[in-house]
């Protein structure tokens, strides 16, 4: 993979609104890759920081937030 690839997959990766199903149909690759391929380029303390980063973030999974998101919107319709 060129290096600008990978980059683009980092950044990605790094962002906290792009989702991994996002970011399977910009680079094709899963998420189980993106965390392959930041386990192998990133130094292993930035390596657990991303994953802790992650592990919490509705964001990164589009079903998770939309979830969240639909539940915000029905507990402000009620009010």
């Amino acid at each position: 993979m060129p290096d600008n690839d990978t980059s683009y997959i980092i950044r990605l990766a790094w962002e906290d609104r792009t989702s991994f199903e996002e970011i399977l149909e910009r680079t094709g690759f899963t998420e189980a890759q993106v965390i392959d391929l930041m386990r192998r380029e990133l130094k292993p303390s930035s390596f657990r920081l991303w994953r802790k980063r992650v592990s919490g973030r509705s964001t990164k999974h589009r079903k998770l937030f939309e979830r969240r998101m639909g539940n915000a919107m029905e507990a402000m319709n009620t009010d």
